[in-house]
């Protein structure tokens, strides 16, 4: 008889994971139990008490430092961190996708299996309330969040990867109206999707194939990220097999921060996905993703650094070009925040690639500070509507500044801050990073990434110009009075965004001391 012995684990300091899987477990249940008409009060708010029950054990667990579960989840500076952004992120996320008054039913469709532009399509889209089952995948969502960016081992963080994409993939197709154009999004997010989790898997394969024939400490094999930094650090084994794995798990992760050539997803996702879902989506997925990636570049593969910076340098600088010109040519505001989110994430590289101390915090600092700004933006969004939903063709934002001026400032405050411009968590974030990839020596990195910058402010000081020196013509909009879930989000969103430009130097300390990895 075979004597099987379990890993000591901490439940303590899995507590953030484990509240948050529960709460979507039970919010299943709500969804078969309670009667329709309770389900979306009683799931918003088993929502907003998970993430509030989670953020109280990851500040709870602020001294860990720790790996536990088997070496397959590492509790430290970095992992609460990132968890406290998701959660707090997470929380004005679900605030969008509570509210309720702006459009009747909210941004959901009630049934999703409702032919679309059948009549009875039609009657849910005027009468019903939208489907509750928003929230648990909400929630499935962020705790697969939680465990990717505390994953210590690449088996761990493809598990995580699943369990944050698949409630995502199903989330972007239940828009309310234009809902052709919202499953085509979910259609392509999961097709591109499922490629990239190919590819992830199969460099997961390499890399164990790597460190089985590593000699010295590497060899017996695995995919934890300490055997892979001793075999990285003392292999005799071919290089081939390394360098091929880290190329194919470097695809699965750009992919999902959303990086050039692996960035055309977003463009129509961002478009096609409910407005409160692509703020969501533009938030916390950015956290989680750059969260893994920190980890796998700092922890398991630094001793490689020398061959991979000058490749991902190439890919950030790419992807800061190709988001900053794409972004000039829309007509759409959701698609011009989607190339934005793309150039943004050419910046965050940018820092992570400085490798550093500095680099790291300057990147996790970058992260909160843009999470907060467009989120804040998305809910400005929400509320420029017409008969037929949300207006967002640049072109009916047109004169938006005369006929709403406070949320046309709003909305401008927020696009300065997206330009970088100083008194801004823009300005404070670029300078993080960027002055970080100068120490490191990553001149070219920094070069690019001002270049861009000017370039990408076009777009943004072009929607500026439109709403506030066009006049008003008979298709400009109105903006909704927000309830008071989406005026949360938004004040929390606007006021992040400016103390964080004039003050940020309390979370840059809490980022500094968070920015080291557990080995």
């Amino acid at each position: 008889m075979v004597d099987l012995k379990l890993p000591p684990i901490d439940y303590a300091a899995l507590a953030p994971i484990l509240v948050l899987f529960g709460a979507a477990c039970l919010g299943i249940l709500v969804e078969a139990i309670l009667p329709r008409a309770r389900r979306h009060l009683t799931q918003l708010i088993l929502g907003l008490l998970a993430v509030t029950g989670a953020l109280v054990a990851v500040v709870l667990n602020a001294n860990d430092r720790l790996i536990t579960a088997g070496s397959a989840v590492a509790v430290d500076g970095p992992t609460l961190f990132l968890q406290g952004a998701i959660l707090v992120l997470g929380g004005m996320g679900l605030m969008l996708i509570g509210e309720r008054s702006v459009q009747r039913g909210g941004a959901f469709v009630a049934h999703a299996a409702v032919t679309v532009g059948s009549p009875e399509d039609q009657r849910q889209a005027a009468d019903e309330g939208g489907a509750t089952e928003v929230y648990p995948l909400t929630l499935f969502a962020i705790s697969g969040m939680l465990l990717f960016v505390a994953a210590n081992d690449l088996l761990t963080m493809f598990i995580a990867l699943e369990v944050f994409s698949l409630p995502l993939y199903l989330l972007c197709a239940l828009a309310r109206r234009r809902r052709l154009l919202s499953q085509e999004a979910s259609l392509k997010y999961f097709l591109l999707g499922a490629y990239a989790s190919a590819f992830f898997l199969f460099g997961m394969a390499l890399i164990y194939g790597f460190t089985v024939g590593a000699g010295g400490s590497g060899a017996g094999g695995g995919v934890d990220f300490a055997t892979i930094r001793a075999a990285v650090t003392d292999s005799a084994a071919s290089e081939v097999l390394l360098f091929a794995g880290l190329a194919l798990l470097s695809i699965g992760l750009l992919f999902k921060i959303a990086a050039a050539p692996f960035h055309v997803w977003t463009p129509d996702v961002y478009q096609g996905a409910p407005t409160p879902i692509t703020g969501f989506m533009a938030a916390c997925t950015k956290v989680a993703a750059f969260g893994g990636l920190l980890r796998v570049l700092h922890v398991a593969f630094s001793g490689a650094s020398w061959d991979f910076t000058p490749v991902l340098g190439a890919v950030a600088v790419l992807t800061m070009v190709v988001g900053a010109v794409l972004a000039v040519t829309q007509t759409d505001i959701k698609r011009l925040l989607a190339y934005s989110s793309v150039a943004n994430a050419g910046y965050l590289l940018v820092g992570a690639l400085a490798l550093s101390r500095d680099g790291l915090s300057g990147t996790m600092f970058y992260l909160v500070a843009y999470g907060f700004t467009v989120l804040a933006a998305f809910g400005v969004v929400t509320l420029v509507r017409d008969a037929e939903g949300e207006a967002t063709h640049l072109s009916r934002w047109a004169g938006l500044g005369r006929r709403s001026p406070l949320y046309a400032g709003l909305f401008t405050f927020l696009l300065l801050a997206f330009a970088g411009i100083p008194m801004t968590s823009g300005f404070t974030s670029k300078f993080a990073v960027f002055g970080a990839a100068l120490d490191a020596g990553q001149s070219w990195l920094v070069i690019a990434g001002v270049l861009t910058s000017m370039i990408l402010a076009f777009p943004y000081l072009r929607v500026v110009v439109m709403m506030w020196l066009s006049e008003p013509g008979e298709s400009t909009p109105t903006v909704s009075l927000p309830g008071g879930l989406t005026a949360a989000a938004l004040m929390i969103g606007v006021v992040a965004t400016l103390v964080l430009g004039v003050a940020p130097a309390p979370l840059l300390d809490l980022a500094n001391g968070a920015a080291e990895f557990v080995r």
